[in-house]
């Protein structure tokens, strides 16, 4: 096989010229969120309009495009603002694909995207989560860490609400889902993806004390698992259509305590109390460690926010 070489055009540079580099664009860093166990991090989208912002500080205020530029660039949004399940001006939400303001139908290039992640602190997440801010650019403030305090019971009813706002609780394969993610926010060290891989139901083991085993596609529960289980199904659907749906079918909360007594579950917990409803504030103690407290760490993903900001004032400023 005859092999053909390149001919090569003459160089027109001079002798000792260095030819420039093209600059090479950069990818923008993404945040692996994979080392963090499951449901410990909750990720929080919202859309600022831009459009607004500087009308406020430019017409209203009467600011110079410039000073605008500047006053806008250092603007640090609440979590409350950020993380509010309905977003208020000049913040809005929308899932298509592209949106305009709803308060001032500016369209997207307008629009600057502020993601939030917030991480429960634990000894699971203390260690990745040191390892992720030390791997963070510092340069113009492109991630603003922000820390809060809140408690486990509080936590934990955000959790199953935002849970709840994932599933399709009209048909069956949420409870599975819903036994997974509380199993991974329980024990968070175990592998909960491959021991659910091909389970298509859950049961209560007679057999054992604690843990769980797999039989082909069953997966069985100890007892106090398997009852804990229910409860946070029982949460997560109440409120849908008549009672809660779980694994033992639909349950009035008479009827799951009813259940969980007569199992030996509540004395277990050393839960004594006989009303229905002393009894079920009990069992959320239990489930969640009631109001001890827990740190929470936002960080706040600017860059595409400081991005747009240049972008708008550069169209200003022409």
């Amino acid at each position: 096989m005859q092999v053909k070489k390149k001919i090569k055009a003459p160089s027109t540079k001079s002798k000792g010229q260095t030819k420039a580099k093209a600059p090479v664009a950069k990818k923008p860093l993404e945040l692996d969120w994979s080392v963090f166990p499951p449901g410990m991090v909750n990720e929080y989208s919202t859309r600022l309009c831009l459009a607004c912002i500087f009308k406020i500080f430019t017409v209203q205020l009467g600011l110079a495009p410039r000073t605008a530029y500047s006053e806008i660039r250092r603007h640090a949004p609440t979590i409350e603002e950020l993380t509010a399940p309905v977003a208020a001006r000049p913040y809005f939400d929308s899932d298509e694909k592209s949106p305009h303001c709803p308060y001032c139908d500016a369209a997207g290039r307008w629009h600057a995207r502020l993601d939030t992640y917030r991480i429960e602190g634990s000894k699971a997440t203390d260690a990745p989560r040191r390892a992720l801010l030390k791997s963070l650019p510092k340069s113009e403030e492109q991630f603003q860490l922000i820390e809060a305090k809140s408690d486990r019971r509080t936590l934990f009813f955000e959790w199953l609400d935002m849970l709840r706002r994932q599933l399709d609780l009209d048909g069956d394969e949420w409870m599975l889902a819903v036994t997974r993610a509380y199993l991974e926010r329980r024990e968070p060290k175990t592998n909960w993806a491959e021991v659910f891989e091909g389970v298509r139901a859950v049961r209560r083991s007679h057999r054992l004390e604690e843990g769980f085993e797999r039989d082909g596609a069953r997966l069985f529960l100890a007892p106090a698992l398997y009852n804990d289980a229910l409860l946070v199904q029982y949460l997560v659907s109440r409120s849908h259509r008549h009672g809660g749906r779980t694994l033992e079918g639909r349950l009035t909360l008479m009827e799951l305590v009813r259940r969980l007594r007569y199992s030996g579950h509540l004395d277990a917990q050393g839960i004594t109390e006989r009303d229905q409803f002393d009894v079920l504030e009990k069992m959320v103690e239990h489930l969640t460690g009631g109001e001890s407290a827990v740190k929470l760490h936002y960080i706040i993903d600017r860059r595409d926010f400081l991005e747009k900001v240049r972008t708008v004032y550069a169209r200003y400023a022409a």
